[in-house]
C-alpha cells in the first residue's frame, strides 16, 4: 500500500469533456479568487461570513450552495437529455455508457442531497427564528457546523469529477450493484461519504431546529400561534430526525461490506440485498416529505399575503401536515411492489399511499378557499404558487395511479414514474423554494430583486417543465424504460426530442435568475426596502428591518394572536420606540466550524482512496477542533443598551420615512 492509498496517476481524467469542465471551473475560480484578493476581501470574509453563527447568514451562504450545485446538477441534466436525443435509431450518442451512468447518479444526488436540502434549510434559517420571536438558534455553533458538513459533502461530490469517478449505480445504489464486486472503483465510495458527512450536518439541523421551536418562541406564542411555515418546517424536522439515522445506518452497513468483507447485502453468507431497498426508502419516502413540506408552508405564507386575507383552515393546515408526516413512514414499500410482496403487503402500502393525499388535497383546498373572494395580487412569489398549483396537482393524480400495485407493476419500470416524480418533487419543492427565496428575498438582503427578470424566469421554468416532463408520460405508455442511454425505437424520437428542448427553455429560465440577481444587485441602493414590510406581510418577522438586526429583536415581542404582526399594527404597538433597552447576549463566530468541514472532506476523501495516515490524522484534527471550540465558548458578548436605541431609532426613522 502506497503513501497515497490506491490514489495514483490512473485517477485523473481523461474524457475531454470533463477535462473541458474542470478546465472552465479552474479558470472561473482563479479569476474568483484573483478579484477577492484584489479587493482585500478574505479577512471580511472570513470574520463576517465563513466563520459566521448568525443564522441569517448561514441561510443565505447555505442558499448560495444550493444555486452553485444547481448549476452542476442541471448541467448533468442538460447532457443526459441531450445524449437521449442524439442517440436514437441506434446511434449511441456523444457520452460513453461509462460516464452516462456517473452522469445520471451524480444528477439524483446532487439535485435532492445538495439543491434541494441547502435550499429548504437556507429558508428555514432565515426565517423560523424570526417568526418565532427568537434571537438565533438553540446552538448557534452547531448551526455553523451542520452548514460547513454540507459544503463537504458537497465538495467530495464535484472532487469525484476529477480524481477517480463517481457512482455508476443511480442515485439509490442498490446492492449488489453498489458492492465490491460490482463497483470495484471508488465512485461508490465518493457517494458513500458525501451522503454521510451531509447527512449528519442535516441530523444535527433537525435537533437544533426542534430544539429552537420548543424552548425558544417569544413570550406568549402557544403552539397553536406559531406562523404556517414555522409548523411546516417542524414537521419536516421530526422527519428529519426520525428518518436520516436510518439513512446513516444503511449507508454504514454498505460500508462495511465494501471496506472489511461484510455480508449484510451481499446473497452469500446470510445477506439480503432487499433489506437495504427497504432501509433506504424508510428513509427515502420521509424525504420527500422532508423536502415538500416547508415549501408547502411557503406557500401558505405567500398565498395568505398576496390575498389580502388569513389563511383559510390553520388549524387544519396544522393537522394535515402532522397526517402527512406519520403516513409518510408507512408508504416506503410503493417504491418497489415489484419485488414480489405478497398481496396483503401491497395492498396494505398500496391503500396508505392513496390515504397520503387526503391531507394534501386538504392544504390543496385550503389555499383555493384563501383565494376566494381575495385580493390576489399576482406578484411573483403568488405565480410560482400558481404554477405549482397546476403541476403538482398533476403529479398527485398520477402518484395515485401508481399508488395501485398493478398498475405500478406495469409503469414503475417506466418513464411515467420518472415524470411523476419530477411533477411532485420540481412542482412542488423547488417552485416553494422559489417562491420563499422571492418572498424573502428583501427581507434577507434589504433591496428587492427585479420583477421582471422574475416573470420571465417562472414562466421559462413553467413552460420548459411541461415540455421535459409531460412527453416521458407519453413514453412511458410508449414502453420506454428508465435508465437508457440510448433508444432504437422511432416512435419515441418525436417525445425524446420536445424533452431536450423543454431541458434548454428550463435552462433559460435558470439564465434568468441569475440575471434578476445581478440585475437586483446593480439597483440596490434605488431598490432598499426601508419599511421592513416589503409585501404588507402578516407574519412576525415583518417587524424587523430589511436586513434585520444582527440581534433580530431589541425588546422580544409578546404574541397574543396567530397573525401576530397584523395584531400588533392593529394596535399600534409594531413599531414602537422604548425608552430603555437591556444588554443583549450574542455567540460569538466561530473558526472551528469551517475547519471542522475541512477536516470532515479530509476525512471522506481519505477513506474513499484508502489514506489511512490520512483518515487517522483527520479524525484526531476533528477532535481537537471540537474540543478546543467547547473552551472557547465562553467568549460571547453583549449588546450595549446604547448601541441598540441607536440601531432600532435608526429603523423607526426609516419605516417612519417610508
Amino acid at each position: 500500500m502506497s503513501f497515497l492509498g490506491k490514489l495514483s496517476w490512473d485517477a485523473l481524467p481523461y474524457d475531454p469533456i470533463v477535462i473541458g469542465t474542470l478546465t472552465v471551473v479552474a479558470i472561473g475560480g482563479a479569476f474568483l479568487f484573483a478579484l477577492i484578493t484584489k479587493m482585500k476581501k478574505w479577512g471580511w470574509l472570513w470574520r463576517e461570513w465563513l466563520t459566521s453563527v448568525d443564522h441569517k447568514r448561514l441561510g443565505i451562504m447555505y442558499i448560495i450552495l444550493a444555486f452553485v450545485m444547481l448549476i452542476r446538477g442541471f448541467a448533468d441534466a442538460i447532457m443526459m437529455r441531450t445524449q437521449l436525443a442524439l442517440a436514437t435509431n441506434g446511434s449511441e450518442g456523444y457520452l460513453p455508457p461509462d460516464h452516462y451512468d456517473q452522469i445520471f447518479t451524480a444528477h439524483g444526488v446532487i439535485m435532492i442531497i445538495f439543491v434541494a436540502m441547502p435550499f429548504m434549510t437556507g429558508l428555514m434559517n432565515l426565517i423560523v427564528p424570526l417568526q418565532i420571536g427568537a434571537r438565533d438558534v438553540a446552538f448557534p455553533f452547531l448551526n455553523n457546523l451542520s452548514f460547513w458538513l454540507a459544503v463537504s459533502g458537497a465538495l467530495l461530490v464535484n472532487i469525484s469529477l476529477g480524481l477517480g469517478e463517481f457512482a455508476k449505480t443511480g442515485w439509490v445504489a442498490y446492492p449488489p450493484l453498489s458492492g465490491l464486486e460490482f463497483s470495484p472503483g471508488v465512485g461508490v465510495d465518493y457517494y458513500i461519504w458525501a451522503l454521510q458527512i451531509s447527512g449528519l450536518g442535516t441530523t444535527l439541523t433537525g435537533v437544533n431546529f426542534l430544539v429552537t421551536v420548543l424552548k425558544m418562541r417569544t413570550p406568549g406564542m402557544k403552539l397553536m400561534q406559531m406562523p404556517i411555515f414555522t409548523w411546516t418546517c417542524t414537521w419536516a424536522n421530526v422527519l428529519i430526525v426520525a428518518s436520516f439515522p436510518i439513512l446513516t445506518a444503511a449507508l454504514a452497513m454498505l460500508t462495511l461490506d465494501r471496506y472489511l468483507d461484510f455480508h449484510f447485502f451481499t446473497n452469500d453468507a446470510g445477506g439480503n440485498a432487499m433489506m437495504y431497498i427497504n432501509l433506504f426508502w424508510a428513509w427515502g419516502h420521509p424525504e420527500v416529505y422532508i423536502l415538500v413540506l416547508p415549501a408547502f408552508g411557503i406557500f401558505s405564507e405567500v398565498v395568505s399575503t398576496f390575498t389580502g386575507k388569513r389563511l383559510f383552515g390553520y388549524k387544519s393546515m396544522v393537522y394535515a401536515s402532522g397526517a402527512i408526516s406519520i403516513l409518510g413512514f408507512i408508504v416506503w414499500l410503493h417504491h418497489f411492489f415489484t419485488m414480489g410482496s405478497s398481496a396483503s403487503v401491497n395492498a396494505f402500502f398500496g391503500i396508505m399511499t392513496m390515504i397520503i393525499a387526503i391531507p394534501t388535497g386538504v392544504k390543496l383546498f385550503n389555499w383555493l378557499f384563501t383565494m376566494y373572494k381575495g385580493r390576489i395580487r399576482m406578484e411573483v412569489p403568488m405565480l410560482w404558487t400558481i404554477g405549482f398549483i397546476i403541476i403538482f396537482s398533476i403529479g398527485g393524480m398520477t402518484g395515485v395511479l401508481l399508488a395501485v400495485p398493478g398498475a405500478d407493476y406495469v409503469l414503475h419500470n417506466s418513464l411515467f414514474l420518472i415524470a411523476h416524480f419530477h411533477n411532485t418533487i420540481i412542482g412542488g419543492a423547488v417552485f416553494g423554494y422559489f417562491a420563499g427565496f422571492t418572498f424573502w428575498f428583501s427581507k434577507a438582503m434589504g433591496f428587492h430583486l427585479d420583477p421582471k427578470w422574475g416573470r420571465v424566469s417562472f414562466w421559462c421554468w413553467t413552460i420548459g417543465f411541461l415540455m421535459a416532463f409531460m412527453p416521458l408520460y407519453v413514453l412511458g405508455f410508449l414502453g420506454m424504460t428508465r435508465r437508457l442511454n440510448h433508444t432504437d425505437n422511432p416512435d419515441w424520437n418525436i417525445w425524446l426530442y420536445i424533452a431536450a428542448a423543454g431541458a434548454f427553455v428550463i435552462a433559460i429560465g435558470i439564465a434568468a435568475q441569475f440575471i434578476q440577481l445581478f440585475v437586483a444587485f446593480r439597483d440596490r441602493n434605488k431598490n432598499k426596502d426601508t419599511t421592513g414590510d416589503p409585501w404588507n406581510g402578516h407574519t412576525l418577522e415583518w417587524s424587523l428591518a430589511s436586513p434585520p438586526q444582527f440581534y433580530n429583536f431589541a425588546k422580544l415581542p409578546h404574541v397574543e394572536d396567530i397573525d401576530a404582526f397584523t395584531d400588533m399594527k392593529e394596535k399600534g404597538t409594531a413599531y414602537q420606540r422604548h425608552a430603555k433597552y437591556e444588554p443583549i447576549h450574542m455567540p460569538s463566530n466561530t473558526n472551528a466550524g469551517p475547519i471542522m468541514g475541512a477536516l470532515a472532506t479530509a476525512f471522506g476523501f481519505a477513506f474513499v482512496w484508502h489514506i489511512w495516515w490520512l483518515v487517522a490524522a483527520s479524525f484526531v484534527g476533528l477532535i481537537v477542533a471540537f474540543i478546543a471550540r467547547s473552551y472557547a465558548s465562553g467568549k460571547d458578548y453583549y449588546v450595549q443598551p446604547d448601541e441598540v436605541a441607536r440601531i432600532e431609532n435608526e429603523h423607526l426613522d426609516n419605516v417612519a420615512k417610508g
